[in-house]
């Protein structure tokens, strides 16, 4: 090998490098449109038995479908934040409360009922309590308020340019299918095509199941808050809802979320006979939703959606954890699907793949 066949090799590496960093930085400057891109696909996908059934049952016609199908979503978003101008506008009322004493002193009051609670009982919590320096989360409160008012408007943009790209997602159906197809060889299109159908259509059925699991335990968590008659107890309910996207993790963070606000919900009552069995009931009630979601409804609705077992999608859930975090968790299971739908189509002789999608069409 000559010293000319070298250079040019060497060449070559270093464009393919900078090509390759230069598609990197590209894609890293528009992240925030990827995002959207990405949440839209991730709504045309739940959308998609709505316009079939608007469609296929209903006779319409699909621009009407498209209109109609938008038209519920708008409703959804704008209920949803119906929803949460009462918390706000209350929340905005108390940011004078949070810059004075007299919070801190309802907080200060509360501690002092837990560890005379406990002392009674013969547990000393004063000296643990005592060391904990209570003022600083609360001084940041205002802070960080401010810091989520100032988000409003980049969110406005974000949600219209979400809804924007999901209208003509929903209403040229094969715009990103013909992309695809567009940079794949022709030899390889008609796998490509039949794998991709098929991660459409078992993506679909696993993110109106995750809708239906976060309806579920909305609706038990609502019941539980209000028959507790804790404040705000919808909004309360909808957000830890909510956090059960986030396997396991979210769980556990919504249940502290509500217990937090079911106490200082009721700071004005007396700790032993009103806030202490009040949170306990919450506690009890939480954990009741959280057996039923995991052992009745969340497996059931998952291996259904994508036709995996349950043993699998936990396997696939914590290794997801262990690479890339929190959104590795989320991303698992669509990922895992997408994968064994590709795998089945190329690998369908392998006894390992054929084990792991036998239940798939």
């Amino acid at each position: 090998m000559d010293s000319k066949t070298i250079a040019n090799g060497i060449l070559r590496a270093i464009g393919t490098l900078i090509v390759i960093t230069l598609i990197l930085l590209f894609l890293y400057r528009i992240q925030s449109v990827l995002v959207y891109l990405s949440i839209a696909v991730v709504l045309s996908l739940i959308a998609r038995p709505v316009l079939q059934f608007f469609e296929n049952k209903l006779k319409l016609p699909h621009l009407l479908a498209v209109i109609l199908t938008m038209f519920l979503f708008l409703s959804l978003i704008f209920g949803i934040i119906s929803m949460f101008i009462p918390l706000v506008m209350q929340q905005g009322h108390n940011l004078s409360i949070l810059s004075t004493s007299d919070f801190q002193s309802d907080v200060k009051s509360l501690l002092e009922r837990i560890v005379s609670y406990f002392n009674n009982k013969g547990i000393d919590l004063s000296d643990r309590i005592g060391s904990i320096d209570f003022s600083a989360p609360i001084k940041s409160i205002p802070g960080l308020l401010n810091a989520v008012l100032g988000t409003i408007g980049s969110l406005s943009m974000g949600l219209f340019s979400v809804l924007f790209i999901l209208f003509f997602l929903m209403k040229d159906q094969h715009i990103l299918h013909n992309l695809f197809i567009a940079i794949i060889p022709d030899d390889k299109e008609e796998r490509i095509v039949r794998s991709l159908k098929k991660i459409i259509n078992l993506l679909s059925r696993y993110f109106v199941g995750l809708i239906i699991q976060i309806g579920i335990l909305f609706i038990i968590y609502s019941l539980i808050l209000l028959v507790s008659g804790v404040e705000s107890a919808i909004v309360i309910a909808f957000l830890s809802a909510i956090l059960n996207i986030i396997p396991y993790i979210g769980p556990l963070i919504g249940g502290v979320f509500m217990i937090i606000l079911t106490m200082t919900s009721n700071l004005e009552y007396d700790f032993q006979s009103v806030v202490l069995p009040t949170t306990l009931w919450v506690f009890i009630g939480y954990i009741v939703a959280q057996m039923i979601d995991n052992f009745f409804s969340q497996p059931m609705i998952f291996s259904k959606s994508v036709n995996s077992h349950p043993l699998e999608i936990f396997l696939v859930i914590i290794i997801g954890g262990l690479l890339f975090g929190i959104v590795g968790m989320i991303l698992a299971v669509p990922t895992y699907t997408a994968l064994k739908v590709i795998l089945k189509e190329y690998l369908s002789e392998n006894q390992v793949i054929k084990t792991l999608t036998k239940d798939f069409d």
